[in-house]
């Protein structure tokens, strides 16, 4: 009962005519942040922390949750339409996607695109209610032991996935990691694999890797 409680209370806050015009605002721009490759939200949402000082927290809020929003969404544009991700999340809309624009179906892509990116928002926003507390625990609990296998599940998955050859998806994991562990340590702070590089102490970003893949 206390979550249906606090769910209409925020929905209560969130409808307010106001914070719908913070909303639409964000989204506006976090669309056109993702569509341009290499901004990424983050970088948006930095950027435009000073504009939401003016209103109230809530509004600010709900600003920076429409522009991570928006942005992320807006990526899929350039997937679909010229086979270019803006986020890293749209690169697997670029498979599928692009296919549907070259046949002459990009409308109903960008259509797909957003309805299933609103579906998949929502439900996971309300599992996120659902099951935060139990969730939570759980992440507590984790230590070297379970990120390590966490990581490796990933990896194994990966290769499994891809279509072809399994040695060169095994290879390919292998130097996605040795490219992630370039930069300074998140424990010791210690530069790996920089080769006295001042420009490889933040590592290698992952929105640059895929533009130029592509």
């Amino acid at each position: 009962m206390d979550v249906l409680v606090n769910v209409s209370h925020g929905l209560g806050v969130a409808l307010q005519p106001v914070n719908l015009l913070y909303c639409f605002i964000g989204v506006f721009i976090g669309t056109l942040v993702g569509v341009l490759p290499g901004i990424g939200p983050i970088s948006a949402m930095s950027l435009l922390l000073p504009v939401t000082l003016s209103g109230t927290p809530e509004s600010g809020i709900i600003m920076m949750a429409g522009i991570y929003y928006g942005s992320m969404y807006g990526g899929s544009t350039t997937s679909i339409l010229v086979n270019i991700p803006g986020e890293a999340a749209s690169v697997v809309t670029c498979i599928d996607g692009h296919q549907m624009a070259k046949q002459g179906r990009a409308g109903p892509a960008l259509g797909i695109s957003a309805l299933g990116s609103f579906i998949a928002g929502t439900f996971s926003l309300i599992a996120l209610m659902l099951i935060a507390p139990s969730l939570a625990n759980v992440a507590v609990a984790f230590g070297p032991a379970e990120y390590f296998s966490l990581m490796v599940l990933g990896l194994v998955v990966l290769t499994f996935l891809t279509q072809g050859s399994m040695a060169k998806a095994l290879l390919m994991a292998c130097i996605g990691v040795v490219l992630g562990l370039i930069g300074l340590d998140s424990i010791t702070a210690q530069p790996r694999l920089t080769f006295g590089r001042l420009e490889l102490i933040d590592g290698i970003g992952l929105v640059p890797v895929v533009m130029g893949l592509f």
